[in-house]
């Protein structure tokens, strides 16, 4: 089984990716690319759905953070949906909650 599965899907607004699994300094990179590839496009929402994410380590918060920056010099915010509870303590503890739209 792949330790980190992440699925794109058109929304009226953007982009929506599905991230399912961990997301550590192994898995991380393929997540930054999956995040950089959607914030590619001129226009439209960034959305990541973490409902199905396990774990989330430094090099997680790295590929949010270089997504952030990508949509902010275009003027948007990254969105995460279905945030759990302890994801959303790491987001909230490193600040991340200030920069990038969080929902739970």
């Amino acid at each position: 089984m792949k330790e980190l599965e992440i699925t794109q899907q058109a929304s009226a607004s953007g982009v929506i990716l599905r991230v399912a699994g961990s997301v550590d300094s192994t898995t991380a990179p393929e997540l930054q690319a999956a995040v950089l590839q959607a914030t590619g496009a001129p226009s439209g929402s960034v959305e990541l759905n973490l409902a199905e994410v396990s774990f989330l380590s430094s090099a997680g918060l790295r590929a949010l953070l270089m997504g952030s920056k990508a949509l902010q010099k275009r003027g948007e915010r990254l969105k995460l949906s279905n945030v759990p509870p302890h994801i959303y303590n790491i987001l909230n503890l490193t600040g991340f909650t200030s920069f990038i739209d969080v929902k739970t």
